[in-house]
């Protein structure tokens, strides 16, 4: 039995089971290198050796993580919960909550787009952002599966279309850079321009299933207690489910008048204050565009808010402290990993999946396209990273696509879409643990029933059609 088909069955059992993520990849780890016929001794050191690799990314995600708890306490994300309370306090009925519903998922989308480029925090905005509004959330009934969802989209379907920020990084840097240098061996080339194409139908996949998940799936309302929610300094993914699908009777007028009196309440900012923390954004983006470095940007934009007084100087330290905490799970998963996806290279069962599978193939390139994507999503599952699942995949892919007479554009849209079906439906994705971050703060979101299984259903079985779609007509 293949080493890496084991390890994954293995991971998501104890995912299901809610074991902790790290422990989880740990173990699932060890029990791969050693069905590959690895020592004990021999798996650790692998996972010890890919560890470095999600280092980076680890401190990056502690450094935006204190940029954004920074951020908070300029009172902007309070002043956008505060806007959202007015505007469902004004009226009682169903037509207004229902249109406040969907105007918050809107927001959750863009803030979400607009971290991937814009304002390039990636998910760190999303504890700080969320919680002010879970509140507004609770009051709608808005399924908070739904929410996830739309977060989702918004950090994966960006980076893997638009070649701005991350997505430049993932697009130029990361997929076209491995494309090319496997490629030039056998004659196959990929440019800027072809990127977007070669993914545009894998992406229009992911908004058709947001839409199933939030008009369909997730419609009816469900009913979550509001809690007091403290300062987010951790992330908890273990707490269990406290919500239910069952409606209970609303006193909507008592909803109103709490509503109304929660915005009368409005939270006091001076225009300064906005501008800098305006500034400070700005100052970010030019930061990681020009340096091309996250933990650069966000050391730029905590050090604009720390002198322009939105905190006390005294307590900088801490502020940073908290926020790097806020990310550290997060930074810990990612670390565990990139040791997990380097005891499954390390087993050498990744190039023996893939042979095994070319002779089932045979010479259809239907069913070539297919299993490839198929193989992908066990691969880049596990790692939960499609920058890291790329250049794993481009070493096979490459060579197999032009064996089978696939397209330059078709090769993009097969190693493209296998690699964000890691980040689109794993439990050790950041695309996945960062809807988590700020929907279960109070303990009513589950990390894997409430985030994972509801993108994997939702993105990664469009993806898995619609990038075959891509490979066959492109």
């Amino acid at each position: 039995m293949n080493a890496v088909v084991i390890a994954i069955a293995v991971m998501f059992l104890l995912s299901l089971a809610r074991v902790s993520v790290v422990l989880t990849l740990v173990v699932s780890a060890i029990v791969g290198g050693l069905v590959a016929g690895l020592s004990l001794s021999q798996t650790v050191e692998a996972f010890n050796a890919g560890l470095g690799d999600g280092a980076e990314v680890a401190l990056a995600y502690a450094v935006l993580g204190a940029f954004a708890l920074a951020l908070s306490k300029s009172g902007l994300p309070d002043l956008l919960a505060h806007k959202l309370i007015g505007l469902l306090g004004m009226e009682a009925g169903k037509s207004r909550q229902t249109k406040v519903k969907y105007l918050l998922l809107g927001i959750l989308l863009i803030s979400a787009i607009f971290s991937q480029n814009l304002i390039p925090v990636h998910i760190a905005f999303i504890p700080v952002l969320v919680p002010p509004l879970l509140r507004v959330m609770n009051h709608l009934k808005l399924d908070r599966r739904a929410a996830a969802c739309v977060l989702t989209l918004g950090l994966v379907g960006t980076y893997i279309f638009l070649p701005v920020g991350f997505g430049a990084i993932f697009l130029e840097q990361i997929l076209m850079g491995n494309i090319n240098k496997i490629g030039a061996a056998y004659g196959l080339h990929v440019d800027r321009a072809m990127m977007p194409i070669g993914m545009a139908i894998p992406v229009l996949g992911m908004v058709l299933g947001t839409l199933v998940a939030v008009f369909i799936s997730y419609r009816k309302p469900r009913i979550y207690a509001d809690r007091a929610i403290t300062p987010v300094t951790t992330i908890d993914l273990d707490k269990p489910i406290r919500a239910t699908t069952q409606v209970e009777t609303a006193d909507l007028k008592a909803d109103a008048e709490e509503l109304k009196h929660e915005a009368e309440q409005a939270p006091v900012i001076a225009k300064k204050t906005i501008l800098m923390a305006l500034l400070a954004i700005g100052l970010t983006l030019a930061a990681q565009l020009y340096s091309g470095s996250m933990i650069l940007g966000g050391l730029v934009g905590f050090a604009v808010l720390s002198t322009a007084g939105i905190f006390k100087w005294q307590d900088a330290d801490d502020v940073f402290v908290q926020g790097m905490r806020m990310m550290a799970l997060v930074g810990f998963i990612m670390i565990s990993a990139a040791g997990f996806a380097s005891v499954m290279t390390h087993t050498g069962d990744i190039n023996q999946l893939v042979n095994g599978v070319v002779e089932i193939i045979g010479d259809n390139r239907a069913l070539a396209a297919f299993l490839m994507l198929c193989i992908g999503l066990f691969v880049t599952i596990g790692i939960g990273s499609s920058f890291s699942s790329v250049p794993v995949l481009a070493v096979i892919y490459v060579p197999l696509c032009v064996q089978f007479g696939f397209s330059p554009l078709a090769t993009i849209a097969l190693i493209g879409t296998a690699a964000a079906l890691g980040d689109a439906g794993s439990p050790a994705s950041d695309s996945t643990l960062g809807p988590t971050a700020g929907l279960g703060v109070d303990g009513q979101h589950d990390h894997i029933w409430d985030t994972v299984v509801p993108t994997f259903i939702h993105f990664n079985i469009p993806l898995l059609i619609f990038g075959w779609i891509a490979a066959m007509v492109l």
